[in-house]
């Protein structure tokens, strides 16, 4: 291996460091009392070193968005991708849903937090595009699926975007609500019966049969 290859790998097990000791901060004081100073701190690393990797605390809870946007493409094709009828292509989608927030749930709610917040503004341009095209894919692909759904007579004729944004708004919205409900009391955590009651009554909605 030459020193530039092991130049490169560093690089990237110190990043791979960096955002492993980000996401614990998070965890423990939230985005916004987290500061790259405890982020160091956490990662055993100078202040210093934090910023030759990401340029303020915005762009690393940001690039903790990335892996979950790449896993969630990476279900949503194996989904898009099943030689199946309509029904079961649709089940397997919210299969996929689940697996997403069981992958990485603080992620994923820092995702959609991301989403939702002035702070994708202050993202540099290159970070910003990466996060819009990943988030712009998986919602194609998602409407792909009820475009199928519909041309084959089993989902109603609704505009097929409009079936994803609906679908990921619920997913979304879902989420969020039962986090920040288990911030008041962590007994209570009811987001997989919620979430399934939930994607029950969306797919009710849209089925031909039942109009």
């Amino acid at each position: 291996m030459g020193i530039k290859e092991r130049k490169k790998r560093e690089r990237e097990r110190r990043r791979q460091q960096i955002m492993l000791a980000a996401k614990r901060v998070f965890s423990s004081k939230g985005f916004n009392r987290a500061t790259m100073e405890d982020i160091a701190r956490e990662a055993e690393l100078s202040p210093g070193t934090l910023y030759l990797y990401f340029k303020n605390k915005e762009e690393l809870y940001a690039s903790l968005s990335l892996r979950i946007l790449n896993y969630i493409n990476m279900r949503l094709e194996e989904v898009k991708d099943r030689e199946e009828d309509a029904d079961l292509r649709l089940e397997r989608l919210v299969e996929a849903m689940h697996d997403v927030y069981e992958f990485d749930p603080l992620i994923i709610i820092n995702m959609f937090h991301l989403q939702s917040s002035e702070t994708l503004k202050r993202l540099s341009p290159a970070l910003k595009a990466e996060i819009e095209t990943l988030s712009r894919q998986a919602l194609t692909t998602i409407a792909d699926v009820f475009r199928d759904g519909i041309a084959a007579g089993r989902f109603i004729d609704h505009h097929p975007v409009a079936l994803a944004d609906i679908l990921w708004s619920l997913f979304s919205g879902v989420v969020l609500w039962e986090a920040s409900k288990r911030i008041i009391d962590d007994s209570k955590d009811y987001l997989k019966p919620t979430l399934d009651l939930a994607f029950e009554i969306f797919q009710r909605g849209i089925a031909r049969d039942r109009h």
